[in-house]
């Protein structure tokens, strides 16, 4: 649905997913005393907290998006500080002729926008803004080396996407654009108590805030068998499990532990298994829904998730975002904080191929900027873009090294991470939940002492560890050391059964990819590592440049 400002100056639209409250009144949405109109995209969790705090009354049909509406009208954009959520949204105020837009602090909903002379486009999907005026195509110089764009590029000349927490405002009588951050993690001062004092703070504020995220109606929990999604199945009891599992690969097979998880908290264990076929079909779709190239093979487990879950006749997806960034969860972490050494020491021999990236002369320090650097890079970084980057980022956490690698971790692979989860999640009509991304645990996480996070090489997430041993969570989960996640065998499968038609995608696309795109699409020829994705990133940008070129041609 769409509606024009009262002053004719501005018209915003929206679909509605009604996931709160079915019989809701759809948006945009209008206060009839200001003429304020919203857009509004997510889910403000604490809105009947704000609501009483504000001394908003709403009526019984009225949702999150009734209480931001109002909010604005009252408190304008200082209100963006009192809503814990994720969400995009646009708020016309014809009082001060301004468009404003927003979006939630760790950029969980998608908005993006263009300016084109004086009128000023914004949508969730780019394919939507490239019908505003010419968009070529740009291949960012960071695309090889992380494979994803960073900051607030994209692909598209002239489309950029809003930075998380940030607030952007519109002048529509002068065309002047001004934007600021309403929320920046490192402004967090560090915890200060004990190790016991940090678990029960840390319990208690899991045990609240991850329950306010579980929707009022039936919804999957993504159960992968790992620490992070069996917490959420504890907190939430969610009525449905859905796990992925492909069948002889047991290297990658941790559905046992989700069927324990599943049976210990009496919910219905739905298996998904998936084969090269429905890779080959869903790959297309994937991209389509991607608006870029973004993500990596496991995406294609989780698409294939959310594919049984809409087939489910649920609109919900829950899944397990955040622990891993925000308390040192990732062997990149270890090999960062403990070195090369102690990790392999410690029993993570699998990783050796990641390890041998620290590896420089004996007797020399490496600068923790370059370290983390050469394990995050997945091809070259010729002007150190990707470090000056990460540089940056480590700086602003001061001496603390967790918390640096934490916010170089949300400068450069959280992007398509929390994105890619969003975006699939939305190709099938579903809302996609990630409770841990809660705004106090977020804070609390990142303000804890990197013992608190990691103390042994191969365990990270101590403190979760710990809170999950007091849930009741078997040993198997919170003892496991190896992290999986919803793996999946593609790698292989594009050097072995689908070898032919991936070559075939990415030598159609070299025949008409632009000069710039060629190193990428021509490295995806070459046979791939265990540890490479090169194949799969050329892959993904054959068919996306496929999609495109389809498009242009209409």
């Amino acid at each position: 649905m769409h509606a024009a400002a009262s002053d004719g100056r501005a018209v915003l639209a929206m679909n509605t997913l009604l996931i709160v409250d079915q019989q809701a009144v759809p948006g945009p949405y209008l206060d009839r005393a200001t003429g304020i109109r919203l857009a509004f995209n997510g889910e403000i969790y604490n809105y009947r907290q704000q609501a009483r705090a504000w001394g908003i009354v709403l009526a019984p049909r009225e949702t999150d998006a009734h209480l931001v509406l109002r909010a604005w009208a009252r408190l304008g954009p200082s209100c963006l500080d009192g809503l814990d959520g994720m969400f995009a949204l646009a708020v016309y105020d014809p009082r001060a002729g301004k468009l404003f837009l927003a979006r939630d602090r760790l950029g969980e909903k998608p908005l993006y926008w263009r300016l084109d002379g004086g009128r000023l486009a914004f949508a969730s999907e780019v394919t939507t803004l490239i019908g505003y005026g010419p968009a070529p195509l740009v291949l960012r110089p960071e695309v090889p080396a992380i494979e994803t764009p960073t900051g607030v590029d994209t692909p598209f000349q002239g489309i950029q996407l809003l930075a998380p927490a940030t607030l952007l405002s519109f002048d529509v009588a002068t065309g002047s654009l001004d934007q600021r951050t309403y929320w920046v993690l490192s402004d967090r001062q560090a915890f200060t108590g004990t190790y016991g004092e940090a678990l029960a703070k840390f319990s208690v504020v899991l045990a609240e805030q991850v329950p306010l995220r579980a929707p009022a109606c039936d919804f999957a929990l993504l159960l992968s068998g790992g620490l992070d999604s069996a917490v959420l199945a504890y907190l939430l009891r969610p009525p449905i499990c859905v796990t992925v599992r492909y069948p002889g690969q047991a290297r990658l097979d941790e559905s046992k532990s989700a069927a324990r998880v599943a049976a210990d908290i009496g919910a219905e264990l739905v298996v998904v298994e998936p084969d090269p076929a429905d890779f080959t079909t869903a790959l297309p779709h994937m991209m389509s829904a991607l608006d870029y190239p973004m993500g990596n093979a496991s995406s294609f487990s989780e698409y294939m998730a959310y594919r049984k879950i809409a087939g489910l006749g649920l609109k919900v997806a829950v899944g397990g975002l955040g622990p891993d960034e925000f308390l040192m969860g990732y062997v990149r972490h270890s090999l960062a904080l403990f070195g090369p050494d102690a990790v392999l020491a410690a029993g993570m021999d699998a990783y050796r191929p990641l390890a041998a990236k620290l590896l420089h002369p004996a007797g020399e320090d490496l600068d923790p900027a370059e370290a983390v650097t050469r394990l995050v890079l997945r091809g070259p970084d010729p002007e150190r873009r990707i470090h000056d980057l990460i540089a940056a980022a480590m700086r602003s956490a001061g001496s603390d090294l967790a918390r640096g690698l934490t916010l170089a971790d949300l400068a450069t692979a959280w992007r398509p991470l929390v994105m890619t989860s969003n975006k699939l999640a939305s190709a099938h009509a579903l809302e996609r939940r990630s409770p841990f991304l809660a705004r106090e645990l977020v804070e609390l996480s990142y303000r804890l002492p990197a013992e608190y996070k990691i103390e042994h090489p191969a365990e990270g997430k101590r403190i979760l560890r710990d809170a999950a041993k007091a849930l009741g969570l078997p040993r198997e989960v919170w003892g496991s050391r190896d992290k999986l996640g919803f793996a999946s065998p593609v790698p292989a499968w594009l050097n072995g059964p689908l070898a032919g038609w991936a070559n075939a995608r990415i030598n159609a696309a070299l025949a008409e990819a632009p000069s710039a795109m060629r190193p990428l699409l021509e490295g995806g020829l070459e046979p791939g590592e265990r540890f490479d994705r090169t194949r799969m990133q050329a892959l993904m940008t054959a068919v996306w440049f496929g999609d495109q070129t389809v498009r242009t041609a209409a």
